[in-house]
């Protein structure tokens, strides 16, 4: 009973854990394809909305 509880969590992580990584390396991959002129798009825009603010933490001193 042990070593299928303990293969059912292996395979689990594995599934998770690959799934996971696909969805990081197709995302990237049709961002770089599909994404043209409008790839940074939303990092642009943060960007701009953030221009203006003070600057909050960084070194202790």
């Amino acid at each position: 009973m042990g070593t299928y509880i303990a293969d059912l969590g292996v395979v689990a992580v594995l599934i998770i854990g690959i799934t996971a990584v696909m969805g990081v390396l197709v995302n990237s991959l049709g961002e770089k394809v599909f994404g043209g002129k409008h790839r940074n798009k939303y990092v642009h825009q943060n960007a701009k909305f953030q221009a203006g603010w003070k600057a909050v933490g960084g070194k202790r001193q």
